[in-house]
């Protein structure tokens, strides 16, 4: 009965275990990456759970979480919400990091870019042409913009074009043109879609959004559609080209799966649906950007570095002390 007791146990011990699971909070909306995590799931067999909200909250759901948190991955819709909870990220294998191009990376190698994102601003093409529009965002303090302009100062990536601003033009000069546009009445949206629908039907003329946006419209709604993306000529932050990226929590338990996760997200497959379903940029080479969509070589990208880009922290206590949000 013993030896049967023993066979039995050593049986169990060498059953496959499975794929596990996979639990991946998720600063990107559910929109936009919800049929690529199942496609993951599905080619792997991995049972995968995704909590989502925005990048910020997710980043601060992590560091009161702390060692205790049961998420594997953090998917970020930028650099920032990385950046505030790097020192949580274990280092990235090169060989993952090699999977993207240098510049969309971590400089400690603790995340990797998983597709670029351009800020914009979007504006109606009935009343304005680019030639119209301000070499720079800086533009936009000028009085001749009041009750012109949309913004979503809780959004992520909004955020993270302050960081960005506050690491080229110093806190000062950041401050100046926050308090300048919203002296301007900025029309206050919850985030970037409604803002693209408002600069169309002409509620605004011009709104700061990520560029991909417009995209779903004119998909949607054909060329009709009466509003077009503008990337400030003249560069700087409202021309930032950022990264959404992904790392691997030091705390998880399931670091097998989290690394395949992240080898997926920069597969081919991927990098298509990136490209051709949410219209952002490819990081790897051989897919195909969506038509229409501006060459990313032809963005006057002020190439912010991820460090430049860490300081989520200080860009909200800036936005809440000049009561932009609450």
């Amino acid at each position: 009965m013993a030896a049967l007791v023993g066979a039995a146990a050593l049986a169990c011990e060498g059953e496959d275990s499975g794929p596990g699971s996979l639990t991946v909070y998720s600063g990107r909306s559910e929109s936009l990456v919800a049929p690529i995590i199942e496609q993951f799931a599905d080619a792997t067999g991995i049972d995968v759970n995704v909590r989502y909200a925005g990048t910020a909250a997710i980043a601060a759901t992590l560091l009161e979480e702390g060692d205790n948190s049961p998420a594997d991955v953090f998917f970020a819709q930028d650099p920032g919400g990385l950046g505030a909870v790097e020192d949580r990220l274990d280092p990235l294998p090169q060989s993952v990091l090699d999977l993207a191009p240098e510049w969309a990376r971590s400089p400690d190698g603790r995340w990797v870019g998983t597709s670029g994102r351009a800020r914009t601003l979007v504006y109606n093409t009935e009343t304005l042409t680019e030639s119209d529009l301000p070499d720079d965002i800086r533009g936009l303090t000028d009085p001749k913009w009041r009750g012109r302009i949309g913004w979503a100062p809780t959004n992520g990536s909004f955020q993270a074009m302050v960081t960005a601003m506050r690491s080229r033009w110093g806190e000062d000069a950041t401050r100046e043109w926050l308090e300048g546009v919203q002296a301007n009445e900025a029309t206050v949206y919850p985030k970037n879609t409604p803002q693209v629908a408002a600069a169309a039907a002409g509620e605004i003329d011009v709104g700061l959004v990520n560029h991909y946006y417009l995209h779903r419209f004119l998909t949607e709604e054909g060329d009709s559609f009466m509003a077009r993306n503008y990337h400030p000529r003249g560069g700087g932050p409202g021309a930032l080209v950022m990264v959404a990226g992904v790392g691997i929590l030091s705390t998880s338990e399931n670091k097998e799966n989290a690394q395949r996760f992240i080898e997926f997200m920069l597969s081919l497959a991927a990098q298509q649906y990136f490209a051709s379903q949410t219209y952002e940029y490819p990081l790897v080479e051989g897919v195909k950007t969506q038509r229409g969509l501006t060459p990313i070589e032809e963005i006057n990208n002020p190439l912010v570095t991820p460090k430049e880009m860490a300081d989520l922290e200080g860009t909200q206590a800036l936005l809440r002390e000049v009561g932009i949000t609450p």
